[in-house]
């Protein structure tokens, strides 16, 4: 695993503890005193040292369902063993307790009282996990592209050549692209790698080539949204390390001394930022996350992800996705291969995972 850098984690809760702070009346001179001298780090810990953040991204704006989540990962962060585990849970993954997919669980919550989504979606994570989630930070990935190109874009580095039909316009999502009432009714339960060719006008073609490429902030954007790329980058796998590679680069610019050393820059994320995060991280504990990522700036990262196998590799997956029908609202989903609501494999994987790492799941009896 890679060494010597800092964690993606501990950068996006940077951002969001920076982006907080400074939104905050919390008084700067004591702040800074706690920072300077008080080098214990007070933040919530189970028995073994270890932290878990829940990472959420949302499309926001104008995109259909603002407050779906695009992303969702928890981050271990093992402060005894210095290491950061990364589990990427997939959007489509169905919760029964909601009746929905899990991607819905933040907006359920800020429906019903805003403020409430990080509550619900933590609650819901935790359950699916069996992992107790003690801080989560929400993204809005609208506020995500203006940042982007407020620093100048980013230079990502492709690992494969690949290709896109099926990546939805904002604001097509349910656009009957000429089709009448009586056609679309018909059209309902159309599979989901037949929907570009019945609603072509709802999708864009995305083609991205292997190599360094400098990304502006719809690009960026484009390039982890991506889910039904050619190859191997169609796999929930491929998309969490696309993700990984973007967050990663966004922190190091915007942590770069061109950044941070140019005022105009800081205002104009600052004023993009500050209505895009969403936290439950509390003033008193800024500064124990920003000693937190002093102390893990060496860390190992490994990651985990939640998905249905490679047929390709023969590698056993977790999850399967069952025949469309009632009892998930006819929707395309993921469910648990031991069930429909039986997350016990996945929470053993993921204590395996997190506890010694490379952990392997076996071919389903």
């Amino acid at each position: 695993m890679r060494k010597k850098i800092i964690p993606i984690i501990i950068g996006i809760i940077l951002l969001a503890v920076v982006g907080k702070l400074i939104a905050s009346n919390l008084n700067t001179f004591s702040f800074l005193f706690q920072l300077a001298f008080n080098r214990g780090i007070q933040l919530k810990q189970n028995t073994k040292s270890q932290i878990n953040v829940l990472l959420l991204g949302i499309g926001g704006g104008n995109h259909d369902g603002p407050n779906l989540t695009d992303t969702i990962m928890i981050a271990n962060i093992d402060q005894k063993n210095d290491k950061v585990t990364l589990i990427s849970i997939p959007r489509d993954l169905w919760f029964p307790d909601i009746n929905q997919k899990i991607n819905a669980a933040y907006a359920i919550g800020e429906a019903k009282n805003k403020g409430s989504g990080l509550v619900l979606a933590e609650a819901a994570v935790a359950k699916i996990t069996g992992q107790e989630i003690d801080y989560g930070v929400r993204i809005d990935f609208s506020g995500f592209v203006k940042a982007v190109d407020i620093v100048g874009g980013l230079d990502i580095n492709v690992d494969n050549t690949f290709d896109d039909y099926q990546y939805p316009i904002d604001g097509k999502e349910a656009d009957p692209c000429g089709h009448s009432q009586e056609e679309l009714q018909s059209l309902a339960n159309t599979p989901e790698d037949q929907l570009p060719s019945v609603f072509p006008c709802r999708y864009k073609h995305l083609h991205f080539d292997k190599g360094l490429t400098h990304m502006d902030g719809e690009t960026a954007l484009e390039f982890v949204r991506s889910r039904h790329g050619t190859g191997t980058e169609g796999s929930d796998f491929a998309r969490s390390k696309r993700q990984e590679k973007v967050i990663k680069a966004f922190k190091d610019k915007v942590l770069s001394a061109q950044t941070i050393l140019n005022p105009s820059k800081i205002i104009n994320l600052y004023e993009t930022l500050k209505s895009s995060i969403d936290t439950d991280i509390q003033q008193t504990e800024f500064d124990d996350f920003i000693r937190l990522a002093q102390k893990m700036k060496n860390a190992k990262i490994q990651s985990a992800v939640i998905d249905t196998g490679d047929d390709q590799t023969q590698r056993p997956g977790l999850l399967i996705n069952p025949p469309t029908s009632s009892d998930y609202n006819y929707e395309w989903v993921l469910t648990p291969r031991a069930g429909n609501g039986n997350f016990t494999e996945i929470q053993n994987y993921i204590a395996c995972e997190i506890k010694t790492g490379n952990c392997k799941v076996a071919a389903k009896q």
